[in-house]
């Protein structure tokens, strides 16, 4: 798949082709940089507008395979000369001590909530494209003698409505889109980007004081977590597939202690010891349920109807229907194992974190409701089979769960 360039690798290369005409005062309409990766961006230089004393000139987003909303927008560079004190008194710039003052224009947003890239108040240029500006500007200035200041403002006219379908408003950065990478590249589905915006999430939550956060895979089941218990998953977490990640990243932020709600779909695979849920990295969802339910005393050709369910909600309806036909109403098949598959989770979760957090774990189904809570979920004792019929032996086994200490 075709790789791309990151917004910031687009202001870089602008800022130098608008610094070069600024100096030499001819056009340029291709430039070449370097991006943090090694790899040469080759940019075509559109939109150019030419003044005695500032340039201003836009190179054209490409995102190469991945599906970013920014493809296609205009990122642009004005450079100019900072010849006064009228500039420097404008409270959006800063130019203490720096020769490439950096700042936003239209389109680019600015940073109101603790903890992300940039300090509030500033525009969301971040640390990287600002290292990757300053180089390509700072070089400029060199070739042609110049050891003045240079102002660069990046601006994305299109930001603005391009922000709405962007995680931005959610994080805390109004007004527009930010100006990211780190490695200049945009790679197709960019895990890494997914990855980043978790950690953003989890240290913004962690600049604002809180120690306990909710986690989720997604919105899926928000409603029942509302009105069950209160949590609006609007405002967690969203970890997607990479529960693990997003354990270790709550570790390095100072986070102590983490609420997981989830989907049965995506949180039995943890209790396998699946820590990236995708299932391109492994589906397991059936085997683990059937396990669980060898785990609680249950054998027979139920277990083939498990394994060949499509959905684990089919799988919780199969099982149903079986303890309905064959297992007495004191028996509560169900419970038993979402316990036993509740435990398993929290044996992963808790290897993962070390014991260095304090986890509880809410396991629901959109069909069933609540499936298992670690919180609240108690222990049965070991003994044998209790209830045997038509050779199915429901055995009740140590379905308890670590919870919360």
């Amino acid at each position: 798949m075709r790789q791309g360039f990151t917004t910031g690798s687009c202001a870089a290369a602008a800022s130098k082709a608008a610094a070069i005409m600024l100096f030499s005062g001819n056009k340029k309409e291709n430039v070449k940089i370097m991006t943090p990766k090694g790899i040469a961006f080759e940019a075509k230089i559109e939109d150019i507008s030419m003044g005695r004393n500032a340039v201003s000139c836009a190179v054209r987003k490409d995102g190469g395979d991945d599906p970013d909303v920014t493809t296609g927008a205009l990122v642009y560079a004005r450079v100019s000369l900072i010849r006064n004190l009228r500039k420097e008194s404008d409270e959006s710039v800063s130019t203490s001590g720096e020769k490439v003052v950096i700042t936003g224009g239209k389109g680019v947003g600015k940073v109101t909530r603790p903890g992300l890239d940039q300090p509030v108040g500033e525009y969301a240029i971040n640390h990287v494209p600002r290292e990757m500006i300053t180089k390509e500007v700072t070089d400029v200035m060199n070739a042609y003698d110049y050891s003045g200041k240079i102002l660069v403002e990046i601006s994305i006219p299109k930001g603005i409505e391009l922000a709405e379908k962007t995680f931005n408003p959610a994080l805390g950065i109004e007004g527009g889109i930010s100006v990211i990478g780190t490695t200049g590249i945009v790679e197709p589905m960019s895990i890494s980007a997914v990855k980043e915006t978790i950690r953003i999430s989890i240290r913004q939550k962690a600049a604002e004081g809180q120690k306990s956060i909710v986690m989720t895979p997604g919105n899926y089941g928000a409603e029942f977590m509302k009105e069950h218990f209160n949590i609006d998953l609007r405002d967690a977490v969203k970890c997607s597939n990479y529960i693990g990640d997003a354990i270790d990243m709550c570790k390095e932020e100072g986070i102590e202690e983490i609420i997981l709600a989830g989907h049965i779909g995506k949180l039995i695979k943890v209790s396998g010891g699946i820590m990236n849920t995708h299932s391109k990295e492994g589906d397991c969802r059936m085997a683990l349920f059937a396990s669980s339910m060898i785990r609680c005393g249950i054998r027979g050709d139920i277990l083939e109807d498990i394994l060949d369910s499509l959905t684990t909600e089919e799988a919780i309806e199969k099982l149903l229907l079986f303890a309905g036909a064959h297992i007495h109403d004191d028996v509560d098949v169900l419970k038993m194992v979402m316990d036993n598959i509740m435990e398993g989770i929290m044996y992963y979760l808790e290897k993962r974190t070390e014991g260095k957090l304090k986890l509880r774990c809410i396991m629901y189904s959109n069909q069933f409701g609540l499936l298992a809570d670690s919180a609240s979920s108690t222990e049965t004792t070991n003994g044998s089979a209790d209830e045997t019929t038509e050779g199915f032996a429901i055995e009740t086994t140590n379905a308890s769960v670590i919870s919360n200490r």
